[in-house]
């Protein structure tokens, strides 16, 4: 009899019902972990693809209610959702298994058990396990199309552990520069997670005044103030069984940074003009592009905002440390945006010039993957003939490239000049406008390549 291609995992402080399920399923699934410890079962999930596991409810001798058994459920479907889970109990417990099933276990068996009724019950979680695993798969290529990854280590580690944190609960602080993808990371973080269903609201705090701080984040009741017509809940209330994303969480004066922490300390909510605090249920990912540790030293920065804030923190690198990544990045950048304008590459053909990569790789990206998007969107609404040249793209900065490089550039700048001079029959007004240059910084350019004639 051929085995099935899945693992299990048996969790029971009973070592004979240990071997004893062992025994039979080994006959018929290719991998059968067995733990004595639930403590252990964290580890064995994060190292193994673990399809099944079969959970006992009872842990300790004199507490018999099942709550462990549930309490252990619920790590495990938020550690990793498409692992299915049985449960396992005596006869007169069957209320607290069917509890277990309603907030996320597949089924539960009786002990002792029937061998064959065993069988069934894990040879269907299998099939579900697989129904799982696809709609998973799905869900990623999905998740790829929307967001580009990249190869370098840097991007893959900081993935990799937001993929370990969305699984949780807990507050993620995002580090990067402006443009890095702080943004997209948060969502990225929020989709990947129990919560992906439910609320995702961004506030930028670095564009709300002083005034308006409490009013948006906390809400206000009618009356509070001039213009509360109405009682109106803040983002945090919004943002109720989701995540909230504080961006720019840097820029909040020290006076606010206090009420913001007593919020997060306390998970309630009070509005303007209320007294009672309203309870919380909401994950906080929050982000910066300042220094935050620079800004605890010199007083600016609470050092205890940032422990509630920093659980996990998380460290984008700048466009200019993923140098593998900038050509495959500009390329998904180039077909998004011609998607965006109706003319996608796939159909018409939209592409960089042969010679653009090594200049994308030289250039400096001040402002990140941002930059990189507005260049792109802009040059493939003035280039002709669906190609992108670098002077299309603006990039020829040449303070920042290599020295060895002057000879080249210059080269193809004549070039660009001859001819958009030659397209608008000479004139300078026109051909400076295409370019993108002052009619004082084309002359002197005219006058460098010899281009008077």
């Amino acid at each position: 009899m051929r085995k099935k291609q899945a693992q299990i995992l048996v969790v029971d402080d009973q070592e004979e019902i240990l071997f004893s399920a062992k025994m039979i399923l080994k006959k018929h699934f290719e991998t059968i972990f067995t733990t004595n410890s639930p403590k252990k079962i964290i580890s064995l999930l994060s190292e193994n693809e673990i399809n099944v596991v079969l959970l006992d409810m009872n842990y300790r001798i004199g507490f018999e209610d099942g709550r462990e058994g549930i309490h252990w459920l619920k790590e495990i479907k938020t550690l990793s959702p498409n692992t299915i889970v049985i449960l396992m109990t005596a006869f007169g417990k069957i209320e607290t298994a069917v509890e277990g099933i309603k907030i996320g276990a597949f089924d539960y068996v009786l002990k002792p058990w029937h061998n064959e009724k065993l069988l069934e019950i894990i040879e269907k979680a299998v099939v579900e396990s697989r129904k799982n695993n696809k709609k998973a798969t799905v869900e990623e290529g999905k998740n790829e199309k929307k967001y580009f990854v990249g190869t370098s280590a840097k991007i893959k580690q900081a993935y990799a552990i937001a993929e370990k944190v969305a699984r949780t609960d807990a507050n993620v602080l995002i580090l990067g520069e402006n443009g890095t993808g702080k943004y997209v990371f948060a969502e990225h973080i929020h989709q990947h997670s129990e919560r992906k269903n439910q609320p995702f609201v961004h506030v930028d705090l670095g564009s709300l005044s002083d005034n308006l701080f409490e009013s948006e984040l906390f809400g206000y009741a009618k009356g509070a103030f001039t213009d509360a017509k109405i009682d109106t809940p803040g983002r945090f209330e919004n943002a109720s069984n989701g995540t909230i994303f504080l961006d720019e969480i840097g820029n909040i004066p020290l006076h606010l940074q206090a009420k913001l922490l007593h919020v997060l300390q306390t998970k309630t909510v009070t509005r303007l003009g209320e007294s009672k605090p309203r309870p919380l249920n909401v994950r906080v990912i929050a982000a910066t592009n300042s220094d935050i540790k620079t800004e605890v030293k010199n007083k600016t920065f609470r050092e205890d905002l940032l422990y509630r804030i920093n659980t996990m923190e998380i460290n984008l690198p700048a466009l200019r440390e993923r140098k593998d990544d900038i050509v495959p990045m500009a390329n998904f950048i180039l077909e998004k945006i011609a998607e965006k304008y109706n003319h996608g590459p796939e159909t018409s053909g939209w592409r960089f010039e042969e010679n653009v990569n090594s200049y994308l790789e030289k250039y400096p990206w001040k402002g990140n993957v941002r930059e990189m998007e507005n260049k792109i969107e802009r040059a493939l609404i003035l280039a002709e003939n669906n190609t992108i040249s670098v002077l299309d793209l603006d990039i020829l900065d040449f303070e920042e490239i290599q020295e060895n490089d002057e000879n080249q550039l210059s080269e193809m700048e004549k070039g660009a000049i001859e001819k958009a001079l030659f397209k608008h029959s000479g004139n300078i007004s026109k051909t400076a406008e295409e370019l993108g240059l002052s009619r004082a910084a084309l002359y002197r350019r005219i006058e460098k390549y010899d281009l008077k004639n």
